[in-house]
């Protein structure tokens, strides 16, 4: 897509925007609806009430301007990805659903019921998250052996995508003692914001 807007001439932050928009639109939102909601839950200075405060079908202000930055972070750090952005976008997309099988596998379900709950009760750790890792790693090898010279970021790429995924699901953990449907999304939303952002720093 990026390609072929930039061979009809459109701007690179307007082809950057219609990708975030793209991206967004594949995954029906659905992971930034968790984020959102997370975020609201987050607000709130009460544990106790985090969990129904998040399964609130309203969003608050907090769920908005989460929502902001993180489609603000990914339109700006495409635009000044000059080198490797395909790269970047499939690593992106690939880390945040890795960190959200690890978070899965890893950390309690927080709720009885709920659409993370099948997720978590078909989870199977093994199977599930080390063929993920080897092929992301395969990811950042291949465009290693095509691009020798930006061999910074192959492998900035592979151990700082690893570490994202990872410490995001962690510190949603710490939050909550748990996951929920919501925070799953959100570990994918904000891996890919933050892999992306490192990108920018490494190309």
């Amino acid at each position: 897509m990026e390609w072929g807007l930039a061979g009809l001439g459109v701007p690179t932050l307007t082809r950057s925007g219609l990708l975030v928009a793209a991206w967004l639109g594949i995954t029906g939102g659905l992971h930034l609806d968790g984020a959102m909601d997370t975020a609201d839950g987050l607000a709130v200075p009460d544990p106790q009430r985090r969990l129904a405060v998040m399964a609130d079908s309203r969003t608050g202000a907090f769920g908005v301007m989460a929502a902001i930055i993180l489609l603000g972070l990914k339109t700006a750090a495409l635009v000044d990805l000059t080198t490797g952005q395909w790269l970047a976008v499939m690593a992106a997309a690939g880390w945040g659903r890795w960190g959200q099988v690890v978070a899965i596998a890893r950390y309690p379900y927080l709720r009885e019921q709920g659409k993370g709950a099948l997720h978590k009760a078909a989870i199977r750790p093994a199977q599930d998250v080390w063929p993920g890792l080897l092929s992301l790693l395969g990811l950042s090898l291949l465009f290693w052996g095509l691009y020798p010279q930006q061999w910074l970021l192959a492998v900035g790429i592979a151990l700082g995508g690893n570490a994202i995924a990872i410490l995001t699901g962690a510190w949603f953990h710490r939050q909550l003692g748990g996951h929920t449907g919501d925070t799953y999304g959100a570990v994918v939303e904000w891996t890919e914001a933050f892999v992306l952002c490192l990108a920018t720093i490494l190309q």
